[in-house]
């Protein structure tokens, strides 16, 4: 388990100009942390540690930690703003966490045993993702890394569902919470195979 830290520093100079200065000439990311039961408050941090936290997939559903002139705040990445034609990121939004309240986070779904399984190596079928990754409710410290999606005993026509997961104790989908029990992959007769047999 990667421990996720960002050292972080209390911006008073705001607006649009403040923050392009901020980005050109201090080479950092304008950020605000909200939520919680505090007002929500301005930071800066460094471009190049928020780019190195973030080519980590874990970091958007991991807690992080913030070091904050001495201070310390545990959140979460709740939206970040990109430039439009560099990867680089713009606006960093963080929401805080509260031990004992539940949060709703993203969280990747990791497909395993795709070439190995039933529809694939014996039907000659094709996986197909439906969905990447889900929003899920819990407290922090239940939150997972990711979501296992086990694909070894899935057969050629068949559609993995929502309600297929296990998820971790404490961990609810919410999607599946709103009866909403959506696609997340299934196997399907390979196209090569069709063409042929026509």
């Amino acid at each position: 388990m990667t421990d996720f830290a960002l050292n972080a520093e209390v911006r008073s100079d705001l607006g649009k100009g403040a923050s392009r200065r901020l980005r050109r000439n201090a080479a950092q990311v304008p950020a605000v942390i909200y939520g919680g039961d505090k007002e929500p408050q301005s930071i800066s941090i460094l471009a190049k540690d928020i780019t190195k936290l973030i080519e980590d997939e874990a970091a958007f559903s991991h807690v992080i930690t913030l070091n904050i002139a001495g201070a310390t705040e545990t959140v979460l990445i709740k939206a970040l703003q990109r430039h439009p034609s560099k990867t680089a990121v713009m606006h960093a939004d963080f929401l805080r966490v509260v031990a004992d309240h539940k949060l709703s986070a993203v969280v990747p779904l990791h497909f395993v045993n795709a070439e190995t399984s039933v529809g694939v190596k014996q039907q000659g079928g094709e996986v197909s993702h439906v969905i990447s990754e889900v929003e899920v409710s819990c407290l922090p410290k239940d939150l997972p890394e990711f979501i296992e999606v086990d694909l070894a005993q899935v057969e050629v026509g068949q559609i993995v569902h929502l309600s297929n997961l296990s998820v971790p104790a404490g961990v609810e989908l919410v999607a599946l919470a709103h009866g909403n029990d959506l696609a997340v992959a299934n196997i399907h007769a390979s196209r090569v195979k069709e063409e042929g047999a026509e």
